[in-house]
């Protein structure tokens, strides 16, 4: 891929078959000839961050990986990256969508698609901010943005600030069904109660469940939790 070095991996995730992803090579790692990635407020420094696995994600890959299947229940993972979370739902044979505001996020899903052999995932340009037509044209000439509304939306290490924890708020009230349901795994960051006052204006309850892990050979510590939104209809 121009500009920029990449790396393979086999990858783990408990329940379903490995995957082999392509990531970013390191952190290090920046290509914006055309200044896509800047138009849309990403920096240097933080344009490697979508092509990167994170081990939130990876968390949250193990939890779809033991969702139950439902028929006719459409999944969006928002701020998707690598979008590990929906490759394991995809193979599962969830309706998927994955989503980003990263210009390359949909270049490298085609291709961890076709490393792993599963059919074409539909991917979406994802910004949560105000709709700006003019940056979402420039940056997503290969996709759409979204636009419809979802059963379920998940999403990892998104409530990184208190101006994205407020902006992903808005975007989730703007995508989620009347009837819908919200997985944040959030690795123990301190905006959770802004998000969670939030949710709650929006008409979701909070339930909670630990996620900390001991270091493995393979895997470091994690600390964080998994924050699950319901709303009924």
């Amino acid at each position: 891929m121009p500009g920029y070095e990449t790396k393979q991996e086999r990858i783990a995730v408990a329940g379903v078959e490995a995957l082999h992803i392509r990531s970013l090579l390191d952190r290090q790692q920046f290509a914006d000839p055309l200044g896509l990635a800047l138009s849309l407020g990403i920096s240097s420094a933080t344009w490697p961050l979508f092509g990167l696995l994170w081990p939130s994600g990876a968390q949250l890959a193990a939890r779809m990986a033991h969702r139950p299947v439902h028929a006719g229940e459409r999944v969006l993972e928002i701020g998707c990256g690598l979008a590990l979370p929906s490759l394991v739902g995809h193979r599962r044979g969830m309706d998927m969508t994955a989503s980003d505001c990263h210009p390359l996020a949909s270049r490298f899903l085609r291709n961890n698609l076709h490393l792993n052999h599963l059919a074409p995932m539909k991917y979406r340009h994802g910004a949560w901010d105000a709709p700006q037509p003019a940056a979402a044209t420039a940056a997503t000439a290969h996709s759409t943005t979204v636009r419809e509304r979802y059963d379920l939306l998940i999403g990892s290490d998104l409530l990184y600030d208190r101006d994205a924890s407020v902006a992903l708020a808005g975007f989730i009230g703007r995508h989620a069904k009347a009837a819908a349901e919200v997985w944040i795994v959030d690795p123990d960051r301190g905006n959770r109660p802004v998000f969670t006052r939030l949710m709650a204006d929006s008409g979701f309850g909070l339930t909670q469940q630990r996620l900390d892990t001991a270091a493995t050979a393979t895997a470091p510590l994690y600390k964080g939790r998994l924050l699950v939104y319901q709303r009924a209809a």
